[in-house]
């Protein structure tokens, strides 16, 4: 098994987060795992991005130019990194910021309007979470309860009373995205 992903969104979205959790529970499964944050200028409001591979083999590099898959939470990502997607590949797209209608037909795209979803579930702010539940039901790439059991491991003690609503968050992600799979 092989996957990677380039996640890309605004700067506070969540980002680096949804990231670093799919690459700990990738990491818990038992799978070989790379992440790479990018940080720069593109903080703080700027795009921000972060690469994941997942793999049962060696990883023999960090670095993706034609991803297999794309998480996009703006306009500006999907600008910047949909040419790159391999054909056939898979890209989760947030229509809360996102105008689907220019998503390319080469690839499969799921349409999630994240911030809508998480707005319902009391915080705007877990759309992160939502668009990674969308993307772990689509790729099939780590167990979703895997997902939510490495919260713990990913969110600080601090805010560790956030966990179970992060949870419903992946949960509620992953459920728009298998009503679009049938």
């Amino acid at each position: 098994m092989y996957q990677d992903v380039i996640i890309a969104g605004f700067g506070g979205q969540g980002v680096m987060l949804i990231g670093n959790l799919l690459a700990y529970a990738g990491m818990e499964a038992g799978s070989e795992v790379t992440y790479i944050p990018v940080y720069g200028p593109e903080m703080r409001g700027g795009t921000a991005n972060c690469t994941v591979v997942i793999s049962s083999e060696d990883i023999g590099s960090p670095i993706i130019q034609s991803p297999k898959s794309l998480i996009i939470m703006n306009q500006p990502s999907l600008d910047k990194f949909q040419p790159r997607l391999i054909d056939g590949g898979i890209q989760i797209l947030n229509t809360s910021l996102v105008d689907a209608s220019i998503a390319e037909d080469r690839v499969t795209t799921y349409t999630v309007p994240a911030n809508e979803i998480a707005d319902g579930l009391g915080n705007t702010r877990m759309a992160n979470m939502v668009a990674l539940g969308a993307y772990v039901q689509a790729t099939g790439c780590v167990p979703l309860e895997q997902v939510k059991e490495s919260l713990k491991s990913v969110i600080s003690s601090r805010y560790g009373h956030l966990i179970p609503k992060n949870a419903e968050a992946l949960q509620a992600g992953a459920d728009h995205v298998a009503k679009q799979m049938k």
